[in-house]
């Protein structure tokens, strides 16, 4: 599963990006499009419970859960007809499972905005605008030629062209797609089509250095307009950050007390990106290692065995259980045991956000 950073050029997204993922490439000249391919990385997801878990039982490595980014050059108004780098940018945020906007909320002189003007609501407007008229076009598009293979009795293809109609009337009446209730079934075929506005989206409001905890007037607008898709906002200073993530763990620990912060935001940042793409972590906890693996909410056990390893999910026996309370209220695994606190499960059984298992399979 991954995320693409996106949002207009110059609002902060490639030194948010370089933060979340530590990474010391060069800093890019302030004009549109310094960003040409798309940069990847990999950022770990802050968990608390993974230190607790540790401090019950020794272990020789701890391992968090991670996330893939992909950072995105900047969308300008007139994309989805090609402004700009267009199309070539738009086919990007088509492989990426969510979507994270970056939205300006800060202003500095030395650093133009391409609108001539900050204004976060018409920033997020012109960014789902043009999501918006490139669904469109693909809906058009593929409709035509679903309807040819619905007319031979295709039941895919039938399925198809009653979903795009669904879609399409969406799109039509400008509402983004993750707002349309849809079967397991039509959402299977919305991936399919690789509609962009069908994918769950957060707002990373960027604010000045002075508005740390986004208390702003500028952050309340992309709260209220997020509000209005039920979509999160996290508010990140880009340019505290990558600062941040430049010093080392000493320098950094006193930098976050000055400024009055308990940790980065870009931990909350990952953390609501873990979120909005549906995912939750479950734990293995032993002498080698202590590691949170990441499963979709509303894995089974064996689906989770599998993220370990096919084996695993292809024998699978059954999974025991038990939680971090009760790893904190008896102290050891042999003492959940002991008071009858280990949970026996089977193939049925869903798997819950920070879960300890044991998978026991045939090979």
């Amino acid at each position: 599963m991954e995320a693409g950073i996106v949002g207009l050029p110059n609002v902060g997204k490639s030194t948010l990006f370089n933060a979340l993922t530590s990474s010391e490439a060069a800093q890019s000249a302030n004009y549109p499009f310094c960003t040409i391919e798309p940069n990847e990385g990999i950022v770990s997801v802050p968990d608390a419970r993974l230190q607790r878990i540790t401090r019950h039982i020794a272990t020789a490595k701890v391992v968090p859960a991670i996330l893939k980014l992909v950072d995105i050059a900047g969308i300008v108004r007139g994309a989805s007809q090609g402004e700009g780098l267009g199309n070539q940018f738009l086919s990007h945020i088509r492989e990426v499972d969510a979507v994270l906007q970056v939205v300006r909320c800060f202003k500095d002189e030395d650093v133009t905005h391409v609108s001539g003007a900050v204004d976060p609501v018409s920033d997020m407007e012109i960014i789902d605008t043009e999501l918006l008229l490139a669904d469109l076009q693909t809906l058009e598009n593929s409709l035509p030629k679903s309807e040819r293979a619905a007319r031979g009795g295709d039941p895919d293809a039938i399925l198809r062209v009653d979903v795009s109609k669904k879609c399409l009337g969406q799109a039509e009446a400008g509402r983004p797609l993750r707002t349309l209730e849809l079967s397991e079934e039509e959402q299977k075929v919305v991936r399919g089509l690789g509609l962009m506005t069908a994918r769950p989206v957060l707002y990373i409001a960027n604010v000045d250095e002075d508005d740390l905890a986004g208390q702003g007037p500028l952050v309340k607008q992309v709260r209220d307009q997020a509000a209005s898709v039920g979509a999160e906002v996290v508010p990140v200073c880009a340019k505290f950050e990558a600062e941040l993530a430049a010093l080392d763990e000493a320098d950094r620990a006193e930098m976050l007390e000055a400024a009055g912060l308990a940790e980065p935001a870009l931990s909350a940042v990952a953390r609501s990106a873990y979120r909005t793409l549906g995912l939750h972590s479950f734990f293995t906890a032993g002498e080698k290692e202590v590691r949170a693996w990441t499963v979709p909410i509303g894995a089974t056990a064996p689906q989770a065995a599998g993220v370990i390893h096919t084996d695993f999910e292809r024998g699978f026996i059954r999974c025991e259980v038990y939680t971090l309370d009760d790893l904190e209220q008896y102290g050891s695994e042999k003492e959940i045991r002991s008071a009858g606190k280990l949970r026996v499960e089977g193939k049925n059984y869903v798997v819950q956000d920070g879960d300890i298992c044991h998978f026991l399979f045939s090979t």
